[in-house]
């Protein structure tokens, strides 16, 4: 069983059991979450599919961790000119462990 749930603005496939990975979201370790922006169930073969939403149907989680995403450098050059720019960054992500997907 598996579900498309809207999660802090994008989209994730999200399994019972399985960890997701998320742009920050403002709660504590530990914390249970539940979700209710629900685009897609699919109940072994049987597929729901919500006009843009399923009414009733939810996702819940809990917090496992914060941390930070691999650095992305950020390179700018014009050739010829001496310009260079160099800029780092690392996205602060959410680790969310899957408990339900109730349809």
């Amino acid at each position: 069983m598996y579900a498309i749930v809207n999660i802090a603005g994008q989209q994730f496939k999200v399994q019972e059991n399985k960890p997701v990975y998320v742009h920050r979201i403002d709660a504590n370790e530990g914390d249970a979450l539940k979700f209710d922006q629900v685009l897609l169930v699919d109940n072994n073969g049987s597929v729901t599919v919500g006009a843009p939403l399923i009414s009733g149907a939810a996702v819940t989680a809990k917090v496992i961790s914060h941390l930070k995403g691999d650095k992305v450098i950020v390179f700018k050059k014009k050739r010829r000119k001496g310009y260079q720019k160099m800029n780092g960054h690392r996205q602060a992500l959410t680790k969310i462990q899957i408990e339900t997907i109730s349809a």
